[in-house]
């Protein structure tokens, strides 16, 4: 398979994970839950939130939710719709409805042609301990939590450049950033590359840069990249800003 059709694939995987019927484009709306019981619109029950937990109360029973900050979710199903429940500084519930117009308009992600020359290569050097970090969010006020391992490093066009690396899946690294591009063809608030660290080394393979949830729907609460993660250069490559933005 030749580099252009390895990198089709990846983005045809790409996508239909996207197309997903309950899926980051099937998102509706977003509630932050309040301290006192209350019913929200369309959907079954109370909702509520204390210091610790959320809660919903349907048919008389009670069910308690307490999820990690800046973690994973967890859904309830409610008919057709999946309820998501997760922690944001405070409890807030959202609606996954495979009848969302987003999904059904999607027409996939538009991207820059694939070039071999964004495929870099650049170190990892992990810290003594993982380190917190604070970032800001897409949504004003919020900020989200997450634990840095290490940072990468690597050369471009003869200069040295550094990016703060959160954990990834499987074991491997998450890297949010922004570039010279962020506004203009890219979306403005962040893209994210996934790497995993060999033996020190990296592969950092721009051509698989990917928007955020927050690039295609207002229902998100994206973290904004940490600070120092923003490139001084147009990083011409990987899923430009969605049309649904355009």
């Amino acid at each position: 398979m030749s580099f252009a059709e390895d990198w089709q694939t990846w983005k045809t995987e790409r996508e239909n994970t996207l197309a997903d019927p309950y899926g980051w484009l099937a998102l509706v709306s977003l509630d932050w839950l309040e301290t006192t019981p209350r019913t929200y619109d369309g959907l079954p029950g109370e909702w509520w939130q204390d210091d610790d937990a959320a809660y919903w109360r349907s048919e008389g029973e009670t069910q308690r939710f307490e999820l990690v900050q800046s973690g994973a979710g967890t859904r309830v199903t409610a008919g057709d719709v999946e309820i998501e429940i997760a922690r944001r500084g405070g409890y807030l519930i959202r609606v996954h409805d495979p009848k969302a117009p987003v999904l059904r308009d999607f027409m996939g992600v538009p991207a820059y042609d694939p070039q071999e020359q964004w495929v870099l290569e650049g170190e990892y050097e992990p810290f003594d301990a993982p380190v917190p970090t604070t970032v800001g969010a897409v949504v004003q006020g919020l900020s989200h939590v997450y634990e840095a391992p290490g940072r990468v490093r690597f050369s471009f066009n003869g200069t040295e450049h550094t990016l703060t690396a959160f954990n990834g899946r499987n074991g491997g690294l998450s890297i949010l950033f922004t570039d010279e591009t962020s506004g203009v063809t890219t979306y403005a608030a962040n893209r994210q590359l996934a790497a995993t660290p060999r033996d020190g080394k990296v592969v950092l393979d721009f051509n698989r840069a990917t928007n955020l949830p927050c690039a295609f729907t207002d229902f998100a609460t994206c973290p904004l990249p940490p600070a120092g993660n923003h490139l001084a250069f147009g990083v011409e490559a990987g899923e430009k800003t969605p049309y649904e933005r355009g």
